[in-house]
């Protein structure tokens, strides 16, 4: 198979607001952003005028196509490099449109903020709402020598009523414990997200 990813499991969401991030690019659906061949899918962030914006890339999601509770979810990335660049292989709590967030929960398997210092270590974050405010626990991973742009890398969580725990390569490098009810949001269904 060549072309863009299955749209009856993924969706490629469209537009350059920003998204809660302040992020420069404008999402698209064309393959020059988001193309599968041979079983692999590539992300590409293009620097170019579009929709307003001077970047493109891609950002997709199992929104309303796939959603669950609980197991491990993995895949194997290699991440881009450089100042600017924000990968992300995250979930999201299916009640988003309902609830907002943070309500409706964040699960971020991974997270690599590139540029200097950054290019070698993954985040694992998870967000929430306590009392009405905004909630985060997070940890790193570094890398004992080179960049996670020099190879593939597998990164995972395993997620049950009681903990969601994440890894890199097998390696756990963070834990939180979610039996509180203050973290009711990770006893619901999550839908998953790459960009």
């Amino acid at each position: 198979y060549s072309g863009l990813p299955d749209d009856s499991k993924w969706k490629m969401e469209v537009g350059g607001d920003g998204w809660g991030n302040a992020e420069l690019q404008y999402y698209t659906n064309l393959r020059s952003n988001a193309m599968v061949e041979k079983g692999v899918l590539t992300i590409t962030a293009k620097k170019e005028n579009y929709g307003g914006s001077e970047y493109t890339s891609a950002r997709i999601t199992t929104q309303n196509k796939f959603d669950f509770k609980y197991g491990k979810i993995e895949a194997r990335i290699k991440l881009p490099y450089g100042k600017g660049i924000w990968p992300a292989f995250w979930m999201l709590g299916k009640n988003i449109d309902s609830v907002g967030w943070p309500a409706c929960g964040e699960i971020d398997i991974m997270e690599m903020v590139g540029g200097s210092g950054g290019d070698n270590t993954v985040h694992s974050t998870l967000h929430w709402q306590n009392d009405g405010e905004h909630a985060e626990y997070g940890q790193n991973y570094t890398l004992s020598s080179g960049i996670l742009a020099d190879d593939f890398h597998v990164f995972s969580v395993e997620w049950d009523d009681k903990q969601v725990v994440a890894f890199i390569d097998e390696i756990q490098y963070f834990v939180i414990d979610i039996t509180s009810t203050q973290l009711n949001e990770f006893r619901n269904n999550f839908f998953i997200l790459l960009n």
